[in-house]
């Protein structure tokens, strides 16, 4: 075993690695933890999910109706209707960190990706990747493994309507043995179907569409089991639905720009706090919390502008801003 003493550390130790080759090597910095996908927050899903939060933002926008998913021995395929990346970088946008769109806020104003991170990451952790995208009647379609370019960009004529397709494999030497559990992610494409009403997600083509947003996902959650008419509204930038069970504690489910914040974060303690409030300011009384609220089952989700989250998993909202404006709507 060589000392401490022994090891040289000069200049030669000094490495600049590129952004994909950053990845590759600090993963969980990008997405967490790996896992084979026996876990629901094993990275193969992280990757499932970088690459539809790019259609969701799409359809927030007012572009494409529609996304189309499929998985198969493990190669996964998404294919939107939203306005497709501009031919001329498609390239840069799926292998060149920090470029994207999502910093202008004329092009994507409630966005969940905000670091131009999310697909260079599935692209850095792939052994294959394919992106092509459509646009008034041309694609261009470009190739890559384990981030690196292997094709040249290719642009033809097409008849296809415009969006962007992908498709990725994880790479086994990252993902060892993994497998995809349809039910997983059956579970994230109903978030989703729950949080931007009238969409269609399609799974190896099953349906997931919502009607009625945040009140569907609560009537799923509770079935007969609540104790009156589920509380349900919309107002601006907030969705929420709350009723009471017999349950013990409190179970809640929040999201921002349509994604699921699993660990909550600063809405959710408004969303907790304003219930509380209201109570006590409509009877005239001072309960605590637990008086309140145990046996809850509620569901928050708002839109905001600029969200800042705990990580690049992004699964806990920071934005201290929020109590002031969204406590006393709630």
């Amino acid at each position: 075993m060589t000392s401490a003493k022994e090891i040289i550390y000069d200049e030669s130790k000094i490495l600049t690695l590129s952004s994909l080759e950053h990845i590759r090597l600090r993963p969980g910095m990008y997405i967490g933890r790996l896992g084979n996908g026996s876990h629901p927050s094993d990275g193969i899903y992280v990757l499932l999910k970088e690459i539809v939060d790019n259609s969701i933002d799409e359809f927030i926008m007012g572009f494409g109706k529609r996304i189309d998913i499929r998985i198969e021995n493990g190669i996964v395929n998404i294919r939107d209707f939203g306005r497709g990346i501009p031919l001329g970088k498609v390239v840069e946008c799926v292998s060149i960190i920090n470029t994207g769109a999502k910093y202008n806020d004329e092009v994507f104003q409630f966005s969940v990706g905000l670091n131009g991170v999310g697909t260079k990451a599935v692209n850095a952790l792939s052994e294959q990747f394919e992106v092509t995208s459509f646009r008034d009647k041309k694609l261009l379609s470009a190739k890559f493994k384990s981030g690196e370019l292997k094709t040249a960009p290719e642009a033809n004529e097409t008849n296809e309507s415009n969006g962007t397709k992908i498709r990725f494999t994880p790479d086994t030497k990252l993902f060892p043995n993994y497998s995809y559990d349809l039910g997983t992610i059956r579970k994230q494409l109903w978030n989703y179907a729950y949080l931007n009403r009238k969409l269609t997600i399609t799974l190896n083509g099953e349906k997931f569409k919502s009607e009625n947003g945040l009140l569907d996902l609560m009537q799923e959650e509770v079935g007969d089991a609540n104790l009156y008419d589920i509380v349900h509204c919309q107002n601006g930038q907030l969705e929420m639905a709350l009723t009471h069970t017999e349950r013990y504690g409190e179970e809640y489910f929040s999201y921002v720009n349509g994604h699921h914040t699993h660990d909550g974060g600063t809405h959710l303690s408004a969303f907790r706090e304003g219930i509380l409030k209201g109570v006590n300011q409509f009877f005239n009384s001072s309960f605590d919390g637990p008086d309140i609220r145990d046996g809850i089952v509620g569901a928050v989700a708002i839109k905001v502008k600029d969200p800042v989250f705990e990580s690049q998993t992004k699964n806990k909202l920071g934005n201290s801003d929020l109590r002031s404006w969204l406590m006393p709507v709630v």
